[in-house]
């Protein structure tokens, strides 16, 4: 199912972008849109998750450069069924995470040194099962082939500028016009479209992987408000890979930003609170083996994160 949702993607973005090179420059344009669509889906299945992480300067950690971290994506991952993931740091004000790979085999998780300075450690825990569950939903192949090729069509609207004006270009002055509006908002639709549907059920999973919906909530919350206040340099430059993070990561500086690719964060926090309340929850033990747990509960520092 996993494999033919995103060959499924993979042919609906590819389709995408023909369109928009017959648009810029009629069948010519179409040919060479095949060729580079060609390229990308390449890339973009053995190569994207790298190309994303070097977008946002991650650099891999392990127990000795940040052991609690690492820690709990260890013991989460365990808990998840899950091979162990790399786990990356951004270093990035702003408060936020994301998942890549093409498959559980190869797949990294990356967090901020804004979202390690503000949550507690319950609530790094919930972050990092919602990161898993998109690992462990097979979410994060076809986060990334979006945010690939997402980038590349919207690339189309600044070569519209360039070639607009070809005697290829069906509609001449007007299909330049409408490359440089429908391009973005095209590949918005798409982010808006895998994003939203995705984020909901990472949010239940990772709720069920790490025990604690309250916490997810309450990391949630931090989030939307640390990712409003602070402006990610690097999540502006690169739009096409909003999606990607738990939270949106644009505050309003980017045009990409009018349209949200994550859904309400009111309605997030609302389903982890009712599953909370239906209970029937466990959480991982700190310091015990994968299969171990005991009931929920929240002794971390309240406010403060576990790095100090």
């Amino acid at each position: 199912m996993s494999f033919a949702r995103t060959a499924l993607l993979m042919a609906a973005m590819t389709a995408l972008f023909l369109f928009f090179g017959l648009m810029l420059g009629g069948e010519a344009g179409m040919l060479i849109a095949l060729v580079i669509a060609a390229g990308l889906n390449f890339m973009a299945y053995w190569r994207a998750d790298k190309i994303v992480l070097s977008m946002h300067g991650a650099r891999e950690v392990t127990k000795r450069d940040a052991p609690e971290l690492v820690s709990i994506v260890e013991r989460l991952s365990r808990r998840a069924g899950l091979p162990m993931p790399k786990v990356y740091i951004v270093d990035d004000a702003q408060p936020n995470a994301f998942a890549t790979g093409r498959n559980p085999e190869h797949a990294a998780v990356a967090a901020t040194t804004g979202l390690l300075r503000i949550l507690s450690h319950d609530e790094v825990e919930g972050v990092m099962a919602h990161e898993l569950a998109h690992v462990k939903n097979r979410d994060t192949l076809i986060m990334t082939i979006t945010a690939t090729i997402a980038g590349a069509i919207s690339m189309l609207a600044n070569f519209a500028l360039f070639f607009g004006g070809s005697r290829n270009n069906p509609l001449g002055i007007i299909g330049t016009i409408l490359m440089m509006i429908l391009a973005p908002l095209a590949a918005m639709l798409v982010q808006m479209a895998i994003s939203r549907t995705r984020e909901f059920a990472a949010d239940r999973e990772g709720a069920q992987i790490c025990g604690q919906p309250l916490a997810l909530a309450g990391a949630l919350a931090k989030l939307h408000q640390g990712a409003r206040a602070t402006v990610s340099e690097r999540a502006e430059q690169n739009p096409a890979t909003a999606h990607m993070f738990i939270v949106n990561p644009l505050n309003g500086r980017s045009f990409d930003s009018l349209f949200s690719t994550h859904p309400r964060m009111e309605d997030r926090i609302f389903r982890l609170e009712t599953m909370a309340e239906q209970g029937g929850f466990t959480r991982p033990a700190r310091g015990r083996s994968a299969g171990s747990s005991v009931p929920e509960t929240d002794t971390s520092p309240k406010g403060r994160g576990p790095w100090g």
